[in-house]
C-alpha cells in the first residue's frame, strides 16, 4: 500500500469514528447535569448592564 492509500484508509475508518465521537461529545456537553447555572449565565450575559439606566 502506498502512503496515500494508508492515509485514505485511516481517514475512512478510524478518523471518521473519532470525528463523530468528538461531535457527539461537544453536542451533548451543554446538557450535562451540572451545567444549568453556566448555561443560564451565558444565555443572559448579553443583557448585563441593559437595565442600568445609563442610556
Amino acid at each position: 500500500m502506498s502512503f496515500y492509500e494508508t492515509l485514505r484508509h485511516f481517514a475512512d475508518s478510524y478518523a471518521l469514528i473519532v470525528m463523530f465521537g468528538l461531535f457527539a461529545v461537544l453536542c451533548l456537553y451543554p446538557f450535562r447535569p451540572g451545567a444549568g447555572d453556566r448555561n443560564h449565565h451565558a444565555a443572559n450575559s448579553i443583557f448585563k448592564g441593559a437595565d442600568d439606566g445609563d442610556q
